[in-house]
């Protein structure tokens, strides 16, 4: 029994030769090692271009990502505040009545400047505790698009391992075409 293993990408003798300059000859073992490694050396170049493409494409479609989520929550943010703008006018005429009303009625019992006073006072201390109320909220949110940045550095990851499979691949060819 012979020990002898065929080459590595060799293609069988007899298969058909495309013509191609970046395919192998019908035969390795009759090609001189010159012409081996300018082969390897080809093709390692084409492969490493063709991973920083494919990086190039896969950073852009987290970038479309990142941004198709920022618009989504900008989106809901922007109706948000609308509503949160109507709701403070329409808040905001309330409260003038409320006041006028609240006024008249402390009036039948105070002098008007104390009436007025009373309740300016009161309007202020809810207006103090609802600023710091919402200044709170406005802290706990994180803008941030958490599932485009995981997604990006996923892709990352798997592009630097791909690249490193590359050169290491590279790197056994060398070797197999120096024997």
């Amino acid at each position: 029994m012979s020990t002898h293993q065929p080459d590595v990408g060799a293609v069988p003798a007899g298969a058909p030769q495309s013509g191609r300059p970046d395919e192998p000859s019908p035969d390795l073992r009759e090609r001189s090692l010159p012409e081996l490694v300018k082969q390897l050396s080809d093709q390692t170049t084409t492969l490493l271009r063709k991973e920083i493409e494919l990086a190039k494409v896969e950073a852009k479609e987290a970038v479309d990502v990142a941004r198709a989520e920022m618009t989504e929550k900008a989106k809901d943010a922007g109706k948000g505040a609308g509503m949160l703008g109507a709701a403070g006018v329409i808040g905001l005429l309330a409260g003038i009545a409320l006041t006028a009303f609240l006024i008249l009625v402390l009036a039948t019992f105070l002098p008007d400047w104390l009436a007025a006073l009373i309740v300016t006072v009161v309007y202020a201390a809810i207006a103090g505790v609802l600023a710091l109320s919402g200044k709170k909220q406005l802290q706990e949110i994180d803008p941030a698009p958490k599932r485009a940045i995981a997604t990006a550095k996923d892709g990352q990851q798997q592009s630097m391992e791909s690249v490193k499979e590359d050169i290491e691949w590279a790197k056994t060819q060398s070797r197999s075409a120096k024997k």
